[in-house]
């Protein structure tokens, strides 16, 4: 199998490409692969880690209002399609696949003009201004979150795969995670990791410094692994400090988490954005979630990804602006003293999991080009 992968900006985008393309190769190893994204993203470095080979083409997102950079972005979206033409050309792949983001636009309009099967991968509840567009030429569109297929009325056919990304890790090692960030869990203790995704978010980090006293005082039973992000590691830690002295033994402050799978594999509830890919991981280990959606991304599709854990009653969903230490702790409570309450929400966050989405990908993926 000849694959095109492109999809990029935000490792949202790029973590379900890899997916697939870890799927493809453990299945066939001897197929070939090519990423086509943008220099200013993080594809090209995550793709050269895993080998694949790498191309790049210039494009930028549309704004919102009228504007003369609309007419530059449309500039080089067509260029863009040229160029890509040319790619998939030499490259002659049997299938082309988009995971979103500005730069696969111009890579699967003009895979599918060329007749070349093409699917696209939505992640959110929402789809972005680029899937949207796409959704109408690919051959097939898969989306991460069941009930979103009214999303894409253009779509030739829609299929439920949930996100790729859950594929890799349900096999996470939580021992070697609690070793890694190094906590030790004591009889019945149960861990609570707070993320604010992978550079932290200022909100929730004042929320923990509102937190810290009470989990000194109230926090019996639990351990808190809090990831502030590097932007906001030594001012947090500080202020953390200065508010109940020393740290308190029942929290543990890192800047950032390298293997987020393994940790999560021996957490109890996780407080955390609701971005698509913490969404997944989150549903395939089946855990209870406190989810705090990000106010500052495109159509709130945030909150729309939360509300629908919430809803299915996977997790609890808390804005920003209703969010405070005691509310947090509160809430956190609820959950880790409750195992009647507990063990539904972890059912439940696992039946809207999908640990065999990359699988599902690669078999309509391969039953696209067999039915050419």
């Amino acid at each position: 199998m000849r694959v095109v992968l492109t999809g990029g900006g935000t490792g949202g985008h790029i973590y379900p490409a890899l997916a697939v393309a870890r799927e493809v190769r453990r299945r066939e190893p001897d197929s070939e692969l090519l990423y086509i994204g943008s220099e200013r993203g993080l594809e090209r470095e995550l793709a050269r880690k895993d080998g694949i080979p790498f191309q790049a083409i210039e494009i930028s997102g549309f704004r919102r209002s009228l504007s003369l950079e609309n007419v530059r972005t449309v500039i080089r979206f067509l260029k863009g399609v040229q160029k890509s033409k040319k790619m998939l050309k030499t490259f002659r792949p049997d299938i082309v696949i988009g995971t979103g983001g500005y730069v696969c636009g111009p890579v699967v309009y003009a895979a599918a003009k060329l007749g070349i099967p093409t699917v696209l991968h939505e992640q959110n509840v929402i789809p972005g201004l680029t899937n949207a567009f796409l959704s109408r030429y690919a051959d097939l569109v898969a989306i991460s979150m069941a009930h979103s297929e009214n999303n894409f009325p253009k779509a030739k056919r829609v299929l439920y795969t949930g996100n790729p990304r859950a594929s890799e890790v349900v096999q996470a090692d939580g021992e070697r995670g609690l070793r890694s960030a190094g906590i030790k869990l004591e009889s019945g203790e149960k861990l609570v990791v707070v993320v604010g995704g992978s550079r932290g978010a200022k909100a929730i980090n004042d929320g923990m410094v509102e937190l810290a006293p009470i989990i000194a005082g109230e926090g019996k039973g639990l351990k808190f692994l809090f990831v502030t992000g590097e932007p906001y590691y030594e001012q947090t830690t500080a202020r953390i400090r200065e508010a109940v002295g020393n740290q308190p033994d029942r929290l543990h402050i890192v800047p950032y988490v390298h293997n987020m799978p393994e940790v999560l594999a021996a957490t109890s509830v996780i407080v955390s954005r609701s971005g698509a890919s913490s969404l997944a991981e989150i549903t395939a280990l089946g855990l209870p979630s406190i989810l705090i959606p990000s106010p500052n991304v495109t159509n709130n599709h945030q909150e729309a990804n939360a509300r629908w854990l919430e809803r299915e009653g996977a997790a609890v969903v808390m804005p920003e602006p209703e969010l405070s230490g005691r509310k947090l702790f509160d809430a956190i409570r609820r959950i880790a003293d409750d195992p009647i309450r507990y063990e539904h929400m972890s059912l439940q966050a696992k039946r809207l999991g999908k640990p065999e989405a990359a699988r599902l990908i690669y078999e309509a993926m391969r039953e696209l080009i067999d039915g050419r």
